[in-house]
């Protein structure tokens, strides 16, 4: 799959420009606003997640440790690790996700944003559910 404008999910301020959507691997560039937090602590019940540094920092909680993943490094999120990313830095963070086998796609995050981008607060029930369904637990 080749990556054009139409690949783009946002959800609150956050970008999600996808590039592989396969059963093997779902794969986007994730730019992540100054001192913006997302998504709410949880863990994938079926897969694993790659997170590649592109710009900026993105700090990345797995369990207890806590990584500033720079430009070049990469963190490695095995399933079932409860996790968490945030940018409480003053630059934009950009990194790589591969997520592998591709159980959590591009559908997940196009149902979170309707839940995050509509109007007044998000129903956390409602986002419990659309994260349950795609595989996502929460913490």
């Amino acid at each position: 799959m080749t990556a054009n404008q139409g690949d783009t999910v946002r959800i609150g301020e956050l970008e999600l420009r996808f590039m592989v959507g396969e059963a093997g691997a779902t794969v986007f560039e994730f730019t992540v606003p100054p001192r913006a937090r997302v998504p709410v602590p949880h863990s994938h019940r079926d897969a694993d997640e790659l997170v590649y540094g592109l710009a900026g920092v993105l700090t990345v909680t797995v369990g207890d440790r806590r990584v500033e993943l720079g430009v070049g490094e990469v963190v490695f999120i095995p399933r079932g690790s409860v996790h968490h990313h945030e940018n409480p830095h003053d630059d934009v963070a950009r990194a790589l996700v591969v997520i592998t086998p591709g159980s959590i796609g591009r559908a997940y995050f196009e149902e979170i944003a309707e839940v995050v981008n509509g109007p007044g607060r998000p129903d956390p029930a409602r986002a419990r559910e659309v994260m349950l369904r795609h595989g996502l637990v929460p913490a």
